[in-house]
């Protein structure tokens, strides 16, 4: 079982994936500007991981 399985249905629409990806990106983002850099990076690292995975290792419909 993988933390976040790219291939998996519920990943299907374009949109599913790119909400995944950025809405971490973006509160990666608030809690920079927030002054909160540990919840920032830990964040803007979640977003990365799951691009990286829902655009680059999922295997091409």
């Amino acid at each position: 079982m993988k933390f976040l399985d790219p291939n998996d249905p519920f990943f299907a629409k374009p949109w599913v994936r790119w909400v995944t990806v950025l809405l971490p990106l973006g509160w990666g983002l608030v809690e920079l500007w927030q002054g909160s850099p540990f919840w920032g990076v830990l964040f803007l690292a979640a977003g990365g991981y799951a691009g990286w995975q829902l655009f680059f290792n999922r295997k091409s419909d």
